[in-house]
């Protein structure tokens, strides 16, 4: 929107994203590159000091004055424009905080809601004008040692907008500028000159070549790639390495035909990284980056994984590209990626692995001591993927261990592995043995799940765990061979993705082939049936018992049963039962006074 400024005659474009604070600008905040600074100067009795001050601020890097932190300065211009919300006269000031790249150079100042307004107004002794208060209870200006920049809140000293929901008001607020014709709805892109040449030889050269009667030429697409030299020395400094290749650098410009020479710099290299999964989907094309159809059939990406520090730049450059070749018409999607992973980082002491804090685990170490397949364990059991992982040496102590019972347990039954047939009658099964079956194909569908659809690697893994603990069970006792195979050939299929080494080692001696060319395993649902359930029993939500109950029970049958236990009994007895708690299938909690 724009506020009137008379002396002058004219009006001063801000933009802003939060419409619901205009009532509360006390001055107006423009930045030292800002047009009017001119014009101001023209006709200010402060024209020197004004010059001075803009001077010396514009030696200052964006990121030190853009800084929550840096020191907010500014001077006033004596000069004052109109908020055309409420018609009161606001301070015009020329500051540093203010970028002329962001938004129009020219920034409403609403000190009790901005945290930067807030400390300039407070420096400088501007008023304060409080807009917005918090949901539950009231706010003092007087009070206040900081701006409030919550955002939930409702609208006071707002004219006819006080008491609307913030958020409701920006809409009514934005409507009313619009219909009055003094301001209107504009998405406001951040985006900024990229400076993408890099004096490095690492990165694609830039096709440009440089003629002293034609000035800068765009390499003729016929001759595109340009390709990297060879012949280049590393050994020059600050100068690019490009430049040290005789017949690179020197070549006839395409226009006149007459000597040129090559740009030697290179691009910066996420150019190259911004598109390169469209590659894959035509990677022997000579002719062109990729074909239209091939990249349409296989993209966009289904699910790209990466760092959690690519998370800004990559990806950002990732969309920017992927709508360039859009707009171009060499794709027709918008969006690169379906699905996103973002890994978490490596923690230990506290800190993440760095060289510099001395803090980084070696995996050469680690593989020498444990194998590779106890740290790819344990760096995938320790934590959800997607969240920063604690390094611990326990940890990787304990994932050893496991690979060893797995090892253990799978060649003690070796001989009934091998000599068993690969399908059998369920129904001959002990109790016992049909439990570890129900528990073979429960952990079945659950690592299935957390793998396919969650990528909760962790859970996958702490599923096998309890599925090799119920197998060793049997260490002592009688197993039919055939479920042991069963169990045996599943085990190693859902292990293998985490630990591949290990398990295509005991696949070869108890099966044949690899064990990474198998199909995934299916769960075989008639397994999962009980006929007998584990449910706890709690008094005053302490477990005092556990019992076995029929599966089948309804809510009010487990009740029923389980308090007509004598165990219940026991526990109750002489106390006043306030009220049962059932939980089906799950627990029973007595509630009792006395």
């Amino acid at each position: 929107f724009r506020l009137p400024a008379p002396a002058l005659e004219t009006e001063i474009p801000v933009y802003t994203t939060r419409p619901d604070t205009v009532f509360g600008i006390t001055f107006l905040a423009l930045a030292p590159e800002h047009p009017l600074v001119e014009q101001i100067c023209a006709i200010s009795d402060k024209a020197d000091e004004i010059r001075a001050f803009c001077t010396r601020v514009k030696k200052q890097s964006d990121i030190e004055r853009a800084s929550s932190e840096s020191e907010k300065e500014g001077i006033f211009t004596g000069l004052y424009c109109t908020n055309p919300f409420n018609g009161e006269q606001v301070e015009i000031w020329i500051t540093n905080y203010v970028l002329f790249e962001y938004g129009t150079g020219a920034v409403m100042a609403v000190p009790s809601e901005d945290q930067r307004d807030w400390m300039f107004a407070t420096k400088y002794g501007i008023r304060k004008i409080l807009t917005i208060r918090p949901p539950e209870g009231e706010l003092r200006l007087e009070d206040m040692t900081a701006a409030y920049v919550e955002k939930e809140g409702f609208l006071i000293n707002s004219g006819k907008f006080t008491g609307m929901e913030m958020h409701a008001a920006m809409g009514a607020i934005i409507d009313e500028a619009e219909a009055q014709g003094f301001g209107k709805r504009r998405v406001n892109y951040r985006l900024r000159d990229w400076l993408i040449s890099r004096q490095r030889y690492w990165g694609a050269p830039i096709p440009i070549i440089n003629c002293e009667a034609c000035g800068e030429v765009l390499v003729p697409e016929e001759e595109l790639p340009v390709r990297l030299p060879e012949d280049v020395s590393f050994e020059q400094g600050a100068v690019s390495p490009l430049s040290s290749s005789e017949h690179f650098l020197h070549c006839k410009c395409p226009k006149c035909g007459g000597y040129a020479t090559r740009e030697t710099d290179t691009m910066d290299t996420f150019i190259c990284s911004s598109w390169y999964y469209y590659r894959y989907a035509d990677p022997k094309n000579s002719e062109r980056p990729f074909d239209r159809d091939k990249v349409n059939y296989w993209a966009p990406v289904d699910q790209y994984i990466g760092g959690i520090e690519h998370a800004i730049l990559h990806l950002l450059y990732a969309r920017f590209f992927t709508k360039v070749l859009r707009d171009a018409g060499m794709l027709d999607f918008d969006e690169p990626f379906t699905n996103l992973l973002t890994q978490g980082m490596v923690i230990k002491d506290g800190a993440k692995m760095s060289k510099s804090l001395g803090n980084v685990v070696s995996p050469e170490e680690i593989i020498e001591k444990y194998g590779a397949d106890t740290a790819r364990l344990f760096i995938l059991f320790a934590a959800p993927v997607e969240r920063d992982l604690d390094w611990s040496d326990q940890g990787v102590e304990g994932a050893y261990r496991f690979l060893n019972r797995v090892w253990r347990i799978l060649l003690q039954f070796e001989e009934a592995i091998k000599s068993a047939p690969e399908s059998y009658d369920t129904a001959v099964l002990t109790s016992e043995e049909t439990e570890l079956r129900r528990v073979l194909h429960m952990t079945i569908k659950k690592v299935t799940e957390d793998v396919r659809d969650r990528f909760m690697f962790n859970t996958a893994i702490s599923s096998i765990m309890e599925l090799v603990n119920a197998f060793y069970a049997f260490q002592d006792k009688e197993l039919s061979p055939a479920l042991a195979r069963e169990t045996g050939s599943a085990l190693l299929r859902m292990l293998a993705p985490f630990a591949p080494h290990i398990t295509e080692e005991l696949w070869a001696r108890l099966f044949t082939g690899s064990v990474h060319a198998q199909t995934w395993v299916i769960c075989d649902a008639s397994a999962l049936t009980q006929d007998e359930i584990e449910v706890v029993l709690q008094i005053n939500g302490k477990v005092r018992d556990r019992v076995k109950i029929a599966a089948d029970l309804d809510k009010a049958a487990m009740e029923r049963l389980v308090t007509e236990l004598p165990r219940a009994k026991e526990l109750t007895a002489g106390k006043e039962i306030v009220k049962v708690i059932c939980v089906p299938g799950k627990l029973v909690n007595i509630v009792v006074k006395g």
